[in-house]
């Protein structure tokens, strides 16, 4: 089959791989671009983990403020070099996180910044609603789970929806960045505020 410039151009806009990385994927697949984004996503999510460890300082401190300027959030995005920080994917991509903190509020970074004694205290009530609720001792547990899903998914900014596609994570879009940047990026920490309301701060 032929790899035309419109299916390269239209894998990349689904991707945000390279050309080459694209048009080599077509031509692996045979023209299916389900099959070629599949891959290259793959590819990425592997490229990023062995950037994960690496050391990150330098970046950007954003100040996001909301239209009505009631309510502002400062974040720290960190990368290896500046000429990656200085780069428009970048800024963007620190924008969105921002616009993130500041309409849902995450109070961490990652799960494994929520504090053990909040856990274990979060479990503890959802076992005692789920008790109260009448559900069966044998599958409390599994429900227990389900609901602490949900409050990580609330509490932790990697693991919300991001609110402009909410098919992706905050921490699938800093991996996807990753993948595309050729960096390790980290989320060091954000400070959230809200007229009236105590700052909300979080580091990881």
């Amino acid at each position: 089959m032929t790899i035309t410039a419109q299916m390269v151009k239209e894998l990349r806009e689904m991707t945000g791989a390279g050309p080459l990385d694209c048009k080599k994927a077509l031509e692996q697949f045979d023209g299916d671009m389900a099959k070629a984004a599949d891959h290259l996503r793959e590819k990425g999510l592997a490229k990023a983990a062995k950037k994960a460890g690496r050391a990150t300082n330098e970046g950007v401190v954003h100040a996001y403020v909301h239209h009505n300027n009631r309510l502002g959030v400062l974040l720290e995005l960190n990368c290896e070099t500046d000429f990656v920080a200085n780069t428009d994917q970048f800024r963007s991509l620190a924008n969105d996180i921002a616009l993130q903190v500041a309409n849902l509020n995450p109070q961490y970074v990652k799960r494994e910044d929520v504090p053990e004694a909040v856990v274990e205290a979060q479990r503890a009530l959802e076992r005692q609603h789920a008790l109260a609720e009448g559900k069966p001792e044998n599958v409390v547990d599994r429900i227990v789970d389900g609901r602490m899903s949900k409050f990580f998914e609330e509490m932790v900014l990697f693991e919300q929806p991001f609110i402009k596609d909410d098919g992706v994570t905050i921490g699938d879009l800093v991996t996807q960045a990753i993948a595309e940047l050729g960096e390790n990026i980290t989320v060091n920490r954000f400070m959230r505020f809200a007229m009236g309301e105590e700052a909300g701060e979080d580091e990881a």
